[in-house]
Formats: structure tokens, C-alpha cells, sequence
């Protein structure tokens, strides 16, 4: 039997290997296992006090930049980005890259808790959010504002996380 041949049989739930009970509960354990990581692995980072980073999207002004433009963190360390934006349109946050190289435990805006993948964070005009994250992979990444002409007009930054 070939490795695909097994590999759609096990996992077709109408093959006799799948009603194998023996087998079901050996794969129930190893997704309950890899499922179960983050429980295992980051409550000990999601129970200490996060580093807060203020960070502002444009100012009263309305200049085409992020205040300040330049972070450094740490691997495995825990943060809580203070995003404001006091200029009188709306700005993103966009740094898929770094979003990608980051555990994100929780994205908070008016009493809304958002929590999975963030790539990138709107924020209209006076509004506030809270990003909970932990950098994991050392890199260098962009920073910028998505709007069309905004990137061009210098609302660009850079991020870096160092090793731990």
C-alpha cells in the first residue's frame, strides 16, 4: 500500500482502518496534543505583565506617520502595543510579515476582544486599540500604512525583534 493510499485511508472516515478504534483514539490524542500546545506552552507568557509600546498613527497635524517609527523587541517577550490614532482620518497598522512571526494573544478595541491572526489594524479617526502579541522569530520587518498614498507619503516603519 502506498504512504497516500494509507495516509486517505486513515483519514476517510468510512475506511476500516479509521474504525479501528486502536487507531481513532491514537489520532484523537495527537491532534488533542498538537491542539493543545498553546495551552501547554504560553500561559506562562500570557500570565506576565506585558512591555506597553505606545504608538501613534498619524498626529493632529495630520502628517503621514507613525509616532515613533522604529521598535526593537525581544524574542519571547510579552507586549502590549497602545495604538492611537489622533489624526482626522483613518490609518492602518499593516506588518503581515511581523504579525506572522508573532504569537498574538488578543487585539482589543471598544469593548470588542479580537483573537487569532492579525495582520493589519484599522483605526478611524480618535480610535484606540490594545495589541497583546509575543515576537517568536528573530527578523526585520516592514512597517506601513495601506492606504493608497500614504505609504508613498513616508507613513512607513520598521520593526525588529531581537533574539532572546
Amino acid at each position: 500500500m502506498s504512504l497516500n493510499r494509507f495516509v486517505v485511508g486513515v483519514l476517510a472516515p468510512n475506511s476500516h482502518l479509521w474504525q479501528n478504534q486502536w487507531l481513532r483514539r491514537c489520532l484523537t490524542a495527537i491532534i488533542g496534543l498538537i491542539l493543545g500546545i498553546n495551552v501547554i506552552c504560553f500561559p506562562a507568557i500570557a500570565a506576565t505583565s506585558a512591555i506597553e509600546v505606545n504608538v501613534s498613527l498619524g498626529n493632529q497635524a495630520d502628517e503621514l506617520k507613525f509616532f515613533p517609527n522604529q521598535f526593537e523587541f525581544v524574542a519571547g517577550t510579552r507586549y502590549k502595543l497602545l495604538l492611537d490614532n489622533p489624526s482626522p482620518q483613518k490609518h492602518y497598522f499593516t506588518a503581515k510579515d511581523f504579525a506572522d512571526a508573532s504569537w498574538t494573544q488578543k487585539v482589543e478595541a471598544a469593548k470588542v476582544e479580537v483573537k487569532g491572526a492579525i495582520h493589519e489594524l484599522e483605526l478611524k479617526p480618535t480610535g484606540e486599540a490594545e495589541w497583546v502579541f509575543v515576537p517568536m522569530k528573530p527578523g526585520t520587518y516592514e512597517l506601513h500604512c495601506s492606504i493608497p498614498g500614504h505609504t508613498e507619503a513616508g507613513m512607513v516603519g520598521e520593526i525588529t525583534i531581537k533574539p532572546s
